[in-house]
């Protein structure tokens, strides 16, 4: 015997209520703790301050913990309960600033500082979550500083040996105005006695 197709729509609409209701009372219940991380890599050079954002949301007290890991190794930057304490690492003592959405800024970055940061928010209830931000530290490479260093000296020699030349022409020049004034004056007094001549 087939059932009708009024009981099998009944039964689709009961599911779906039942699945609604289901995942209102998931929702109101405690627990549940979401993080964003909207710039997941970090670019920066020496001596800058960097600012590593998230977005964090829970339903009670979130504690948020940062740490650094890198090639020297773990460290723990910061600790806090939102509304409550603050615990700061003694190395990022005053190099940190935190904000109540999570986030971080970092003072007068080393290359040191180069590495993973890892955020853990968790809820009282023990719902933990996780985020990751990669921060690459260049150092400031002052290739145009050298190439207008080397300009300037390439300039200056060139502006040496035109200078050298300058010279040895002048003197050229007055060598030979020195010995062909006599010539210019014996000529010109040749040119005037033959004009004379001619009239």
């Amino acid at each position: 015997m087939r059932p009708s197709r009024g009981c099998r729509g009944r039964g689709v609409v009961v599911g779906t209520v039942t699945l609604c209701l289901a995942a209102g009372w998931a929702l109101q219940t405690p627990g549940g703790v979401s993080l964003v991380v909207p710039q997941p890599n970090i670019n920066t050079t020496v001596s800058q301050n960097i600012l590593l954002s998230v977005e964090y949301s829970c339903r009670g007290v979130a504690t948020i913990e940062w740490k650094h890991v890198s090639s020297w190794g773990t460290t723990k930057i910061v600790e806090w309960k939102s509304g409550n304490y603050i615990n700061i690492s003694s190395v990022y003592k005053d190099r940190v600033t935190t904000f109540e959405n999570g986030s971080i800024q970092l003072l007068n970055m080393g290359m040191r500082d180069a590495g993973y940061y890892f955020i853990t928010v968790t809820e009282e209830y023990g719902t933990s979550t996780y985020g990751t931000i990669i921060v690459n530290v260049y150092e400031v490479i002052y290739e145009d500083l050298h190439f207008v260093a080397v300009l300037f000296a390439f300039l200056a020699a060139v502006s040496a040996i035109l200078i050298c030349f300058m010279w040895l022409c002048n003197k050229s020049l007055h060598l030979f105005q020195k010995k062909t004034p006599h010539k210019l004056t014996a000529s010109t007094t040749e040119e005037i006695e033959l004009e004379t001549i001619e009239c």
